[in-house]
């Protein structure tokens, strides 16, 4: 196919496209090379396989990494990890055991290659782009699907051209570059586009620079991002001993983007993000002086060896502040370990760190919960409300830099004027060229022959795939819960380690759905299903939403638990894509105001009434729909933006009844 544009991004995906056309806003479908799962998700990914009938992966690569839900305080996660592993030995996929790292940054450095698309249940999936790759994180149920060798089918984006010029100023390092782009655009400014950087100022960016900058894109909605293959990925892979995987890849030089922007890195500062959102950036100086309890270097968002070694020379020889809990949370036991033969371990451990196992932990809310209403500074890429683990928390996202300035002094500090106080130069790291490779926690898959003997073990915890009805002609519900803008998958679904046990038991985690924002939803969902003279059907309801609905994790929980509680339709302002996708997958109406307005018009408690849905969904109707509030006697319009393929499963009740359908 001829390139349009000419972007980098245009070429990857021509070359995976096998169906629709290139123009934002269509749907179209891409080959998938790799997957990556993960644990917290992985396990329905694992269900959803077997659901399918697959024998064995059809991808060039599919690896299941155990990395999220590490502590085991009972049975339950060493339940999942044991049927997790059978799986991957029945299925033909590599197993990373627990403690082995996170899956983003130990992905980059075992399978990554650029050129190739890789598919995640991990809405960080975007990472990769760091390589040159087409890197996407959606829902579980498409992961298995890549898996089973079908297209990953996805909107169109449009292209966004992110022009670096300049250098970094000391002090001042890649979480910064992406925070000035949360300053700039927020938590939405990136939906339905991809991000694509080109210009001078990569030149001073290694691979592990650009996987911070490509992973906390999913924070700004977008649907990727992508850098080019340059010196920096081949310094990176040849570091990784895999330099014949490099392929070098860009833009053409005349490329034509669907939207442009420049960032001068010279004249960037510290950053951080207020709570509760990755889009509340302002200076660290203006927040400079708030105490903190906490400061945590590490997850998928600073992952790399140098973002450990610049805290560990700064807070070298000194000592962390009293009231500081000052955490180190490895991203994979190959930097663990190059960061131990550098001696940056001991300065840290001296200085007062705690050292945590390679893995998610703190950032999915698997340990190291800060005080409640103490500040917690984190090199993470989230802050949604509770998320850490405390439903009263205040996490700051910010760079290493600044986490360990802070640490040392006890409360929020630009590390310039720290430096400038103390006389302290910038560091200068001297980093190993040639990483510890390590890969005996990976585990291949099995031949064939023997995989098939495999069987799966499931513990007591792992409960069946719900079993979703049809969507009926006639929808009639009251509005179960009305929420505000950017509502998290961690407000839907929460993580942490109360509820993420259960992944695996959708009844019981439904227990725990939407209790952030109404503790009692779960109860009054399984009052309704019991009330058999509901009209249109026992137990169905809505849940009306605001901008970016479902913005954050790709756990497809978030569509699943509110589906098992009778949720058949969500009428928003818009959605967050990821989420999007999920909820159309089991079964769940998606639809958005065409007057942004009319969302005020609807309060809780309200009954609508949706008729003649059949005849709205079928191939080629016209997208929208009257939505009738029959407690006010009014009507609004709205709409969908489902293909034909996505009627057919929402009408079907879910991608997997569709499927059984067809056969």
């Amino acid at each position: 196919m001829t390139l349009s544009y000419g972007t980098l991004a245009h070429r990857l995906i021509a070359d995976h496209l096998v169906d629709g056309q290139m123009e934002p806003g269509g749907e179209i479908g891409l080959r998938i090379d790799q997957t990556l799962t993960q644990d917290a998700t992985g396990t329905l990914v694992m269900q959803e396989i077997d659901a399918l009938g697959l024998d064995r992966v059809r991808t060039e690569v599919s690896v299941q990494y155990v990395d999220h839900n590490l502590l085991q305080a009972d049975e339950r996660n060493a339940e999942d990890h044991a049927f997790l592993r059978s799986a991957c030995r029945r299925f033909g996929i590599w197993y990373s055991k627990p403690g082995n790292g996170v899956s983003h940054p130990s992905h980059m450095q075992y399978f990554g290659v650029p050129g190739r698309t890789l598919a995640g249940s991990d809405s960080h999936t975007c990472a990769a782009g760091a390589l040159g790759m087409l890197a996407l994180g959606t829902g579980g149920l498409e992961v298995a699907l890549a898996m089973a060798g079908r297209p990953l089918h996805v909107t169109m984006p449009e292209i966004w051209g992110i022009r670096l010029t300049g250098e970094l100023p000391e002090w001042v390092s890649a979480k910064d570059v992406v925070l000035e782009l949360l300053r700039r655009h927020g938590v939405k400014g990136a939906v339905n586009r991809i991000l694509e950087y080109h210009g001078p100022g990569l030149e001073g960016l290694t691979a592990m620079d650009r996987h911070v900058i490509a992973n906390m894109g999913a924070e700004l909605g977008a649907t990727t991002s992508v850098f080019p293959s340059d010196a920096a990925v081949r310094a990176f892979l040849r570091a990784e001993d895999r330099e014949s995987d490099f392929r070098e890849l860009s833009a053409e030089p005349d490329a034509v983007y669907d939207r442009t922007e420049e960032i001068d890195l010279s004249t960037l500062e510290p950053l951080i993000a207020r709570p509760t959102s990755p889009g509340n950036v302002v200076p660290v100086r203006t927040a400079a002086g708030e105490p903190i309890g906490q400061a945590v270097i590490g997850s998928s968002a600073n992952p790399g060896l140098r973002d450990f070694a610049i805290a560990a020379a700064i807070v070298a020889r000194r000592q962390t502040h009293p009231a500081v809990s000052f955490d180190i949370n490895p991203t994979s036991r190959e930097i663990l370990a190059d960061l131990t033969k550098t001696g940056s371990t001991f300065d840290l451990i001296t200085a007062g760190a705690r050292i945590h196992q390679a893995g998610c932990l703190g950032c999915i809310g698997m340990g190291q919960a800060p005080a409640a209403g103490r500040n917690s500074l984190r090199t993470f890429p989230r802050n949604f409300p509770g998320r850490s683990g405390t439903e009263d928390d205040a996490v700051w996202l910010c760079s290493p830099e600044t986490a360990a300035a802070s640490a040392l002094t006890g409360e929020i500090t630009d590390p310039r004027d720290w430096a400038a106080r103390e006389g302290v130069p910038y560091p200068r790291l001297r980093l190993p060229e040639h990483a510890s490779v390590n890969r005996s926690m990976l585990e291949p898959p099995l031949p064939p022959e023997q995989a098939a003997r495999v069987e799966l073990e499931r513990g007591p915890n792992i409960s069946g795939l719900p079993d979703f009805d049809p969507l009926p002609d006639l929808l009639e519900g009251p509005v179960l819960l009305k929420c505000g803008d950017n509502v998290s998958t961690d407000e839907i679904s929460p993580a942490g380690a109360k509820a993420l046990p259960y992944r695996s038991n959708i009844p019981r985690l439904a227990e725990f759905t939407f209790t952030r924002l109404d503790p009692d939803y779960p109860r009054r969902a399984a009052e309704l299903a019991d009330d058999s003279g509901n009209d249109g059907g026992p137990g169905r309801h809505f849940v009306v939403g605001g901008e970016n609905y479902g913005q954050g994790s790709s756990r497809e929980h978030a569509a699943i638990t509110p589906r098992h509680l009778g949720l058949r339709a969500v009428i928003a302002k818009s959605y967050a894509r990821i989420h999007w996708q999920n909820l159309a997958n089991f079964g769940v109406l998606a639809l958005e105001f065409d007057h942004a307005a009319d969302y005020d018009r609807i309060d809780a408690g309200d009954r609508l009434r949706l008729e003649n849905l059949h005849a709205a969904l079928a191939p080629g109707a016209e997208p929208r729909l009257l939505l009738r509030n029959t407690t006010k006697d009014e009507t609004y319009q709205v709409r969908h933006h489902l293909s034909d393929g996505r009627r057919r499963t929402v009408l079907a009740g879910g991608t997997i009844a569709a499927l059984a359908r067809e056969e």
